[in-house]
């Protein structure tokens, strides 16, 4: 059994981790690519024990279940990336200026202070029925050889996918699935570009992927968001 606290620094909303942060937590004890589903919001700045059962894995707050991890297969094929030029453009659409409902979220608030947050402010592609930006990165997100965490390449593949989604209604992310294809270097701009899949109700489906600027594919994401009744609800 592992004990892990997620600090301040990596919340979502105010009062919970961001949860593409979260799941990547679980994620990278699975070899290859793996599915997280949240079932409660993860607390901040407390002890969470990680613990693993024929091959699954679980965050937990004493006996209560935070998240479950399990090896899955993604065959998902990312449409192609736009090019760092397009994702540098989207980013004068990001619609979190505007309005956001977690303005201090680790990967995509629009309070939080470059080299502090990701500050991944995804907008909509000319043309296209992606949203993307730029990714440039910091040191301390890197691992000894140079490389991104990967609990932080899980999290730049959380929020964009809910900017891709077609509704300005608050939601949470509730499962994600996610496949590493390649060492992601810390030392070149990086392009992350989403998509959505479909919507069932309250249930959002969407994509994301990181590429590098040649256009080839390091990493590949699918989640299910989960948006929050209103009190009048």
């Amino acid at each position: 059994m592992e004990e892990v606290t997620i600090a301040q620094r990596f919340c979502g909303p105010p009062k919970s981790g961001n949860g593409g942060y979260s799941c990547g937590l679980l994620g990278k004890h699975i070899q290859g690519t793996c599915q997280v589903r949240l079932h409660q919001p993860p607390p901040l700045d407390k002890a969470l024990s990680i613990s693993e059962s024929a091959g699954d894995w679980f965050l937990k707050d004493g006996e209560q279940l935070i998240g479950s991890a399990k090896p899955v297969e993604l065959a998902m094929v990312p449409p192609v990336p736009p090019t760092l030029k397009q994702a540098r453009s989207a980013q004068k659409h990001y619609r979190g200026h505007q309005r956001h409902s977690f303005p201090t979220c680790f990967v995509c608030g629009p309070a939080r202070s470059q080299g502090d947050g990701l500050r991944l402010f995804c907008g909509a592609v000319y043309e296209r029925e992606i949203v993307a930006c730029e990714w440039q990165l910091h040191g301390d997100l890197l691992d000894h050889s140079g490389n991104i965490k990967s609990q932080f390449i899980w999290a730049a593949l959380d929020c964009p996918s809910y900017f891709a989604l077609k509704t300005d209604k608050t939601c949470l992310l509730g499962q994600m699935t996610c496949a590493i294809d390649k060492p992601i270097s810390g030392n070149k701009p990086l392009i992350v570009y989403a998509w959505q899949r479909s919507t069932e109700g309250r249930k959002h489906y969407s994509a994301a992927a990181i590429s590098n600027c040649d256009g080839k594919i390091l990493a590949r994401a699918e989640h299910l968001w989960i948006e929050i009744k209103s009190s009048a609800e």
